[in-house]
């Protein structure tokens, strides 16, 4: 079975929240790390896309992993990290936003 973890707002924190740059979320990364140590396979996806995903899960060291679209509930995700309410797998778990008072809206429309 897989573990699935989405990028923005989970893997990392995003620029307009830190003010500067997007930044590790170190502590989903432990979470990760633990579930990859005990044999699981890991996917990294976002609603941003592929090259999105691929890219941090490089830059996070987090290899190896599965990159797939998040667009539709996979039967083989055991569970499905994410800070939005979503059914991904077969499990879901909400991680909590930093400073979610901030919007993410132009961000998302400019990130790189």
């Amino acid at each position: 079975m897989k573990i699935a973890f989405d990028v923005d707002d989970t893997l990392i924190i995003p620029s307009v929240v830190t003010g500067n740059e997007n930044a590790p979320n170190y502590s989903t990364i432990a979470i990760y790390k633990w579930f990859q140590a005990q044999g699981y396979e890991m996917v990294i996806w976002s609603g941003s896309g592929i090259d999105w995903a691929e890219a941090w899960g490089h830059k996070l060291g987090l290899e190896p992993f599965e990159v797939r679209p998040k667009d539709s509930c996979y039967e083989d995700v055991l569970i499905a990290f994410d800070d939005c309410d979503v059914e991904l797998g077969i499990a879901n778990v909400k991680v909590k936003r930093i400073k979610n008072n901030i919007s993410r809206a132009d961000w998302n429309k400019t990130k790189i």
